[in-house]
């Protein structure tokens, strides 16, 4: 008998978020290739959005959104759903840098909750 594994799903992190389209927002993503529940970070001088980045100072060490679904922009910026506000989130489910500390995830955590993004 084979075995599948099954990757992730858009919003399979999401615990609950507001009606509507009020906890979604479309955005820009800058690089790289992402899954659901990357924890993402908002480059100030552009607006754009890539991976959580603790040691950058570009605004993209700052928590701002969660990703919604899956995101491949390695051949150029790729356009994606953000979960920006009014979200509670599976935490076990959130996809961290590799490194990130306990301090800094907690720090992304408090950011988050700033939006009103709480995980759970």
């Amino acid at each position: 008998m084979s075995v599948k594994t099954e990757t992730r799903r858009a919003g399979d992190f999401v615990l609950s978020e507001a009606n509507g389209t009020l906890s979604r927002e479309n955005i820009v993503i800058d690089t790289g290739v992402h899954v659901p529940g990357t924890v993402l970070g908002k480059v100030t001088a552009t607006g754009k959005y890539v991976a959580l980045a603790p040691a950058a100072t570009d605004g993209s060490e700052d928590a701002a959104a969660v990703l919604y679904g899956h995101a491949d922009a390695t051949a150029g910026d790729a356009k994606a759903v953000g979960m920006v506000r009014l979200t509670e989130l599976i935490v076990d489910l959130l996809v961290w840098p590799a490194g990130i500390t306990t301090e800094q995830k907690t720090a992304a955590l408090l950011a988050l909750a700033g939006s009103h993004i709480v995980a759970r």
